[in-house]
């Protein structure tokens, strides 16, 4: 337990920044998670196409606010381009 009063407040701060980080974070794994499960089904490209412009502009602005590392943003960019381009030849 914090003993002095700015202790106290970081801890709140602590605890409320990893909240929103953690919320963060799970929001990005939703988006791929949807965009990779609109694949398994075989949904339309257009909707694929709708779930990686959501997924990668999150990708964006969390890498530019350095919630994730931007190399990782980018990486994943990447990926998921690979994933939208290869689901495009296969049908």
């Amino acid at each position: 337990m914090p003993l002095h009063k700015s202790a106290e407040k970081r801890l709140r701060q602590s605890e409320r920044r990893n909240a929103r980080n953690r919320a963060r974070k799970k929001e990005l794994k939703v988006l791929v998670k949807n965009m990779q499960k609109l694949i398994d089904t075989r949904a339309d490209k257009a909707e694929v196409e709708v779930a990686y412009r959501s997924a990668v502009q999150k990708l964006d602005r969390l890498g530019v606010k350095n919630y994730i590392h931007a190399n990782k943003a980018s990486r994943k960019k990447s990926q998921l381009t690979r994933l939208l381009n290869s689901y495009g030849k296969a049908e």
